[in-house]
């Protein structure tokens, strides 16, 4: 993932096609209006989880074969965003189908999952050094091709995978619950129904951290982007390594709030527009991450019936991937444009108004999740 997701909007920029990367960011939303909540209900009720991963990866590699080859023969517009559409929707009920996966195997997600899911930020790191200092393809669709030969690893790497079945196989279903719509219940609880909405909102300024930052940085003649972009994931590892720690010594609403409020931080140092200070903006993007949607996962993990988690991330991945990124690809365009003028990009007003973004949903957060209380006290789960 981090071999293509980090040098995208550079690559894209390098074929003459930067006009479409807001639009090719853009078809990972649709997708997730489509394909997570469907996947999730089928790996639930009819077909191994581990299966469904094992043919989404295949298809993943194919498709993004397909995107980079449209790029470098130079097809249409419309064409590449086809491609770029189809590999979007095998590719993105992966992350909740793996991560279904992992939590059925640990037996205390709060101290488990977070070291576990440090290997997939590793893996994301090694990806971007990949592709600045082995195939040096900052700007190239060799990033693409490359990845797409490691998808067919991921693939071959499921067979090893401990057998999961399908959680809920009841026989009679109706066209709502095999589409998976049966999740939108899990909205009727309050703290439910503010953490997801809270995930949506807040992957719309989210949104605008690896394309954009990516671009300010070529701007200023940074070399080798992607492995610099991979200060990100220092922090993020850390994180994950103490979150089991913070889980239970602090509550769970200060866990979400304190990576809310690090994204402010973060991108108020972007908007200082000088190398220095996104660089280290770029390395608290660790924080700003984890601290918010690997807790969310957590905490549907802990709070939500066994025969529903795989729906329920699936769920999280429609309202993050489906509405906040959507929302976050397609105006954080828009407001790229606007910040535009003669080819230059006022890159202190872009980030400043991300900064007020992210801190109007910080506020929403704080003012409407309550917790649980128990003898008194909020509990953190």
């Amino acid at each position: 993932m981090g071999l293509w997701n980090v040098p995208l909007a550079n690559i894209f920029a390098a074929y003459d096609r930067a006009h479409l990367v807001p639009w090719v960011l853009a078809t990972s939303g649709i997708a997730a209006f489509i394909s997570p909540l469907f996947v999730g209900a089928l790996a639930d009720q009819k077909m191994a989880p581990t299966r469904w991963l094992r043919w989404l990866a295949v298809l993943t590699g194919l498709t993004l074969t397909m995107t980079c080859l449209s790029l470098q023969w130079g097809l249409s517009d419309g064409l590449i965003l086809l491609c770029a559409q189809v590999q979007a929707l095998v590719a993105t009920p992966v992350w909740s189908i793996t991560s279904s996966i992992a939590f059925s195997q640990l037996h205390n997600a709060k101290r488990q999952f977070g070291p576990l899911r440090a290997f997939a930020t590793f893996g994301w790191m090694v990806g971007c050094w990949i592709v600045s200092f082995v195939i040096k393809a900052d700007d190239s669709v060799l990033a693409g091709f490359t990845a797409a030969g490691l998808w067919m690893v991921v693939m071959s790497l499921t067979w090893m995978l401990p057998a999961t079945p399908p959680s809920d196989a009841k026989q009679h279903r109706s066209w709502w619950q095999i589409l998976g719509l049966d999740a939108l219940d899990l909205l009727k609880h309050r703290d439910h129904r503010i953490v997801f909405i809270t995930a949506a909102l807040y992957c719309i300024p989210l949104a605008a951290f690896y394309p954009y930052t990516v671009l300010q940085l070529k701007e200023m003649g940074v070399g080798h982007i992607s492995a610099v972009m991979s200060l990100a994931q220092t922090t993020e590892i850390l994180v994950m390594l103490l979150l089991g720690g913070l889980m239970t010594r602090y509550r769970l609403k200060w866990v979400f709030l304190s990576g809310i409020i690090i994204c402010v931080v973060r991108y108020g140092m972007n908007a200082m527009n000088t190398q220095t200070w996104i660089m280290i903006g770029t390395t608290l993007h660790g924080f700003a991450f984890t601290l918010y949607f690997i807790t969310t996962q957590i905490y549907l993990e802990e709070r939500i019936e066994p025969k529903w988690r795989v729906r329920a991330q699936a769920l999280l991945a429609l309202l993050m991937g489906g509405v906040g990124n959507l929302l976050g690809y397609l105006g954080g365009g828009w407001w790229h444009e606007m910040c535009r003028t003669k080819g230059v990009t006022d890159w202190s007003r872009f980030w400043w108004g991300e900064t007020a973004l992210t801190a109007a949903v910080c506020v929403f957060f704080a003012l409407a999740y309550q917790g649980r209380k128990v003898g008194g006290s909020l509990t953190t789960t």
